[in-house]
């Protein structure tokens, strides 16, 4: 009876930190640190900031990762499934709504104007992000190269799967300075495989069956399932690797409806992953609010699932993994890609928009607010829809 009381706080924990968390990773570990440590005391100081860790190293959206972890050490795999749902269940219905919401004005000729100022304000995040994530993780010479060319190489890359591999070569790159971290004394590994297996499985049955079937459902949640098992470096780097496959590549969604949803994002609470139940909604419409509500829901469980298994595998031995030397030693070469990621990102959204004084105001105006004042991103946003609607 203790332990379920104490599931059931812990889960109405979440869902204040579902409905309040604004502003994507950083703010959410903020958040986590003041309640789920200071407050409730689900773990200590030492024990979050590991767990946080061990998600920036892994693919998929990292607070939720780290959320779902904590219900994991908490109550094993049903409390974290649990924790999952109830984490990203707002955002995921709000972006589903506003997809809905955008596919039927486009149907009934109404005008989607009102978002004219926020479309360049959405690039004026990624810009701000890139600021961030670059001064945050980028510190040495061959991170700096090595960000240098990943922003090349993706700002020309016309396909999804370029990606994950210059992710993966970074660290590899990198993996060879591991004489320059300190030697920790470890245990031999024991890993248990099961989930590991289960996130394999899911891949290769989801791209088998949308092969077969050409199902549009069946291939958004393969498409969500296979960029959620690839991204590394959270919300930040989601956005190129979409933009590419769904707007340049496929054409589900154009440019102006990209940056309105990613816009309308900044607005709300809860995972920046949710986005994708956004694109997912806008990419069945035609075909019915209820196609919209299921796009959405499968992109977004496909967005998600990845990290969810790869963290319930790895947290069983992350205690030892952690202290080897080349596993640190990697982290320098997938942040730094992944910075550079995140500058082609916005150099790509500002291609398609109109080169006018206007757009470049909304740019660097977004830019400057982000940095310069402590204005919460919400109240941005929704100056920038305010304005739209008036001018």
């Amino acid at each position: 009876m203790i332990k379920r009381v104490r599931y059931y706080i812990f889960l109405k924990d979440v869902l204040i930190l579902a409905l309040s968390a604004f502003g994507g990773p950083q703010a959410h570990i903020a958040m986590l640190f003041d309640l789920m440590v200071n407050k409730r005391r689900y773990l200590n100081e030492q024990e979050l900031i590991e767990l946080n860790a061990l998600c920036q190293i892994l693919p998929g959206p990292t607070s939720t990762q780290t959320i779902t972890a904590i219900g994991f050490k908490i109550g094993g795999p049903n409390l974290a499934y649990l924790t999952l749902l109830i984490w990203m269940l707002p955002a995921v219905s709000l972006m589903i709504i506003a997809g809905m919401g955008i596919s039927y004005m486009q149907e009934n000729n109404i005008s989607l104007d009102f978002a004219k100022f926020i479309q360049p304000m959405a690039i004026g995040f990624v810009a701000y992000a890139a600021y961030k994530i670059t001064t945050k993780v980028v510190n040495t010479k061959t991170g700096i190269l090595l960000m240098v060319i990943s922003a090349i190489v993706s700002y020309l890359a016309s396909s999804p799967f370029v990606f994950p591999l210059i992710l993966l070569a970074g660290g590899a790159i990198t993996a060879f300075k591991f004489k320059k971290h300190d030697i920790e004394e470890k245990e031999k590994l024991a890993i248990d495989w099961r989930n590991f297996l289960l996130w394999g499985g899911v891949f290769i049955f989801a791209a088998a069956l949308g092969a077969v079937t050409q199902s549009q459902t069946i291939l958004l949640f393969e498409n969500f399932y296979r960029n959620g098992s690839l991204i590394f470096g959270g919300g930040q780097v989601l956005i190129p690797l979409l933009y590419t496959e769904f707007t340049s590549l496929k054409s589900y969604l154009d440019q102006e409806e990209f940056l309105t949803g990613y816009a309308l994002m900044q607005a709300l609470p809860g995972p920046v992953f949710s986005f994708s139940a956004f694109i997912g909604s806008i990419s069945m419409k035609g075909s019915g609010f209820g196609s919209q509500i299921l796009g959405g829901l499968v992109s977004a469980a496909g967005i998600f699932l990845p990290g969810t298994f790869l963290i319930f595998f790895i947290i069983r031995f992350w205690g030892n993994l952690k202290k080897y030397r080349i596993v640190k030693a990697s982290l320098e070469g997938i942040n730094a890609v992944s910075s550079g990621m995140v500058i082609a990102a916005a150099f790509l959204l500002f291609k398609p928009i109109d080169l006018n004084i206007i757009n470049l105001l909304m740019v660097f105006g977004t830019f400057n607010l982000l940095m310069f004042t402590k204005i919460p991103a919400p109240f941005i946003i929704l100056a920038g829809l305010g304005a739209g609607f008036l001018f």
